[in-house]
């Protein structure tokens, strides 16, 4: 018997000095024979508790094991059976907290490189095979389900609604569909080309999307329900920002990372003027937050042409809540950390424009509700930090406008949906459900498409009666 290998595969990245200054995918993926050799690594064990470990339940050892013998439409085929955005997860999910830290192999720090692996053989059915793989619908079974949102939850809802059989049709707000897929990842981290295909996908299921529209101003969920629809999932995400409540927020040049990130990604204000969407370029940048959202908006802003960015956090290192990798991009990029830093108010100069925050050094006490440790200001620490642009980056909630427009459907004092039952996310009102963010509050990516699922198999329980 071979000894256990126990060296993930490297992923190729472009080198910090070149990314840093354009918007092309940072990791540049597995070619075959690294997929192969990492694939190999996979020991098949019995218990499987990387299954256990994805949202989604893919049948990861059995994708894997088709990799690995070069069987690529088996590949796809058992991936998409689970996960209708296998392109999007194996690029943003965090698998470090979830499949990848349960592998038998991470006892021993070999932990099998699931979303790459999970990356290639989604990117390899996009480039090999024309229109995707194909995958049969059961026969139809005259049910309409109305689905609000094209985000992670509403796409993964909608997939497997109609692979139930079931008539779907996704309701959203913006232009093009993909939700926070679009407007809140940027090109480097996520390419639109990906989330559009995965979109296509869904839609070669037979799924409708109505763009442009907006649930509570061009119709109501009642209306929905009234006019044919047996069943309602919301999955509209969290896109309403939280600001920091400080002296000098309504100045000039105070983004919160939602418009920064839309203009950016979304609008292509980066590719200015081929896309007519402007931005205010800054050459002293802070993005306060220290989640993934705050590491995107720093990064953007690096590649718009900042001299120097500051991402200013009240914590340490050590309770960063974003991806240790995406954390690393950043410092590698030449993002600098103010760690152990509050802001007390902008400064602004005669026009209104922001020129500098005054800060306050902190330190950490005890833990509070959250875990992590409470930050403390330090008496007499004030200091100041020039800049003309800021990214207000500390967190979102739901977007109140489905709520004030639905007679029965309950929130909590956050503005989340209430569910009665978490599992499969029945809300209080009859033949509604939530899911993702809506429900909460700003979570990952797969959490979110793991609540599409759960929801679409119970909603799939009820219409069968």
């Amino acid at each position: 018997m071979s000894p256990v290998n126990l060296k993930r595969v490297e992923m190729p990245r472009q080198e910090p000095h070149v990314r840093a200054k354009n918007f092309e995918e940072v990791a540049l993926g597995y070619d075959f024979d690294q997929a192969a050799e990492e694939a190999k690594r996979c020991i098949q064990c019995a218990k499987r508790p990387c299954v256990a470990g994805c949202p989604v339940a893919v049948d990861i050892p059995e994708f894997i094991i088709a990799l690995r013998d070069g069987k690529m439409q088996d590949a796809v085929r058992i991936l998409k059976g689970k996960n209708a955005l296998p392109g999007i997860c194996g690029r943003v999910c965090p698998q470090e907290t979830q499949c990848e830290v349960v592998c038998t192999l991470a006892k021993k720090k070999g932990q099998v490189a699931i979303g790459r692996l999970e990356r290639y053989v989604a990117d390899w059915e996009r480039l090999n095979l024309s229109g995707g793989e194909p995958v049969k619908p059961a026969p139809p079974t005259g049910k309409k389900v109305a689905i609000v949102g094209s985000g992670p939850a509403g796409l993964t809802a909608a997939a497997d609604l109609a692979k139930y059989g079931h008539d779907v049709t996704i309701f959203e707000a913006l232009h093009v569909a993909g939700g926070v897929l679009m407007y809140g990842i940027p090109e480097f981290r996520l390419p639109k080309a990906v989330v559009q295909n995965e979109v296509n996908f869904v839609k070669s299921l037979g799924v409708k999307i109505e763009l442009d529209s907006i649930v509570g101003r061009i119709v109501t969920i009642d209306e929905l329900l009234a006019d044919g629809f047996q069943a309602v999932f919301l999955g509209t995400g969290a896109g309403l920002p939280t600001f920091l409540g400080i002296p000098g927020e309504n100045l000039n040049g105070i983004y919160s990372a939602n418009e920064f990130l839309t203009r950016v990604n979304l609008m292509k204000a980066y590719k200015f003027p081929e896309y007519d969407t402007p931005v205010k370029l800054g050459k002293k940048v802070a993005v306060f937050g220290g989640g993934n959202v705050a590491m995107d908006s720093a990064r953007c802003a690096l590649r718009l042409g900042a001299d120097v960015v500051y991402i200013l956090y009240r914590r340490s290192d050590a309770e960063l809540p974003a991806r240790r990798e995406e954390v690393e991009n950043a410092k590698e990029e030449g993002v600098q950390f103010k760690l152990l830093t509050a802001p007390k108010r902008f400064i602004g100069n005669e026009k209104n424009q922001v020129n500098g925050v005054e800060c306050f050094e902190m330190e950490l006490g005890e833990p509070d509700e959250s875990g992590r440790r409470r930050p403390i200001i330090k008496p007499g620490s004030e200091f100041a930090i020039e800049i003309d642009v800021a990214i207000v980056a500390i967190g979102t909630s739901p977007n109140p406008l489905i709520a004030q427009t639905t007679k029965g459907l309950e929130t909590s004092k956050h503005g989340t949906v209430v569910v009665k039952d978490e599992a499969v996310g029945r809300t209080v009102k009859d033949k509604v459900w939530a899911g993702g963010d809506i429900v909460t509050g700003a979570a990952t990516v797969i959490s979110a498409m793991g609540a599409g699922k759960k929801a679409a198999a119970d909603i799939d329980k009820f219409l069968r009666g």
